[in-house]
């Protein structure tokens, strides 16, 4: 008899300081699943990167504090035993369900285990993942593919370390003030500043350098905050854009999840003409990076001039219910239930191409 439900490991939590968005999402999802269509397996990765494998669930668990398994006989190699049981000739899973935020989450690091592990996962590649990561990468690629973006400066903390004084004469000359510091592996806005002088750069770069090992300083842009959703493989689609009207002088981390103050405008409020070039751009840099399955692209609208300039591309964007990505497709057309039937579709979709042509070559 065919089997009648996908099952989907569903991997959430880990080491990055997005651990608790991660649950969030994580409990939106499980909570959102068909389970005529689906059963799950949790992972819960912890803070200190243990690995947890929950039991088979065929309905969501009652609360989000439940999402933090106890660990079990076996501990991380019980869980990571079921993940690699394909290669074992025990498979589980159908399908992994990454809902990992931020280093070791979405910068291609799991999704090469998933790879070894010979599984189809959802969202996008190793490739894709690490260039979406590394803010200096992907800015590189998105001035191959010809993308308008804003001006920036780009080293490590070796860089740094020696040649300081001509870095920041460097930045003043070419980006001045005031400019943004980030660092250039990490998400929801964690470690960034807005620098208005040398003083306060020399802090925010030493800041950004508790976060990560390389940095990225841009020039300050007056502009709106224009993000688009993107859904597929090798002929992706874009949703309706959006804007974010931020609480804060910038969409800083406090403003994306802590202060509740910033608005969503879905559809945003532009021209038709301006918002198909800006859902063109957005398809335009999830090819840049290679991208599959999803990704959310954003963008500045320039008020003096309505110049359309690319920020960056998420490849693991939030997922809650009230999440900017759900929600433009939501606006779109797209429910929440049907995107994530779409997203395992996708992930199956590439995983058997590229099955096909390991085959064909062997």
């Amino acid at each position: 008899m065919a089997k009648q439900k996908l099952t989907v490991g569903l991997v959430y939590g880990g080491k990055s300081g997005e651990h608790e968005v991660s649950l969030q999402t994580a409990y939106a999802v499980m909570n959102a699943f068909d389970y005529e269509k689906y059963e799950i397996i949790p992972f819960y990765i912890t803070k200190a990167g243990d690995w947890r494998r929950g039991p088979l669930l065929s309905s969501p668990l009652a609360s989000l504090e439940q999402l933090k398994l106890e660990r079990v006989e076996g501990g991380t190699k019980a869980a990571l035993d079921t993940l690699f049981g394909k290669l074992y000739g025990e498979q589980t899973l159908d399908v992994l369900f990454p809902l990992l935020h931020g280093t070791f989450g979405e910068d291609g690091t799991i999704q090469g285990l998933f790879e070894m592990a010979d599984m189809p996962y959802v969202g996008a590649g190793v490739l894709a993942s690490a260039a979406g990561m590394d803010k200096g990468v992907m800015k590189k690629l998105f001035e191959h593919a010809g993308l308008p973006q804003v001006k920036y400066c780009y080293f490590n903390s070796t860089q740094w370390a020696q040649t300081s004084h001509d870095l920041v004469r460097s930045i003043e000359t070419e980006l001045g003030y005031p400019c943004f510091v980030k660092p250039a592996n990490l998400g929801s806005s964690v470690g960034i500043s807005k620098a208005n002088n040398r003083e306060e750069l020399e802090k925010s770069v030493e800041l950004a350098l508790q976060f990560d090992l390389k940095v990225i300083v841009e020039e300050y842009v007056d502009a709106r905050e224009i993000e688009v959703s993107v859904l597929g493989n090798d002929e992706p689609i874009a949703s309706v854009p959006g804007e974010i009207v931020s609480s804060s002088d910038y969409y800083d981390y406090a403003a994306k999840y802590t202060d509740g103050q910033s608005e969503m405008l879905i559809p945003a409020p532009l021209d038709e003409e301006v918002a198909d070039r800006i859902r063109e751009a957005a398809l335009q840099a999830f090819r840049a990076l290679e991208g599959c399955g999803i990704s959310r692209a954003d963008f500045f609208v320039r008020r003096s001039d309505g110049h359309i300039l690319i920020n960056e591309v998420n490849t693991m964007p939030g997922f809650t219910p009230f999440s900017m990505y759900p929600l433009l497709w939501r606006e779109t057309g797209v429910s929440y239930q049907s995107l994530l039937d779409r997203m395992i579709a996708l992930a199956l979709e590439r995983y058997e191409r590229r099955s096909a042509l390991h085959y064909e070559n062997s």
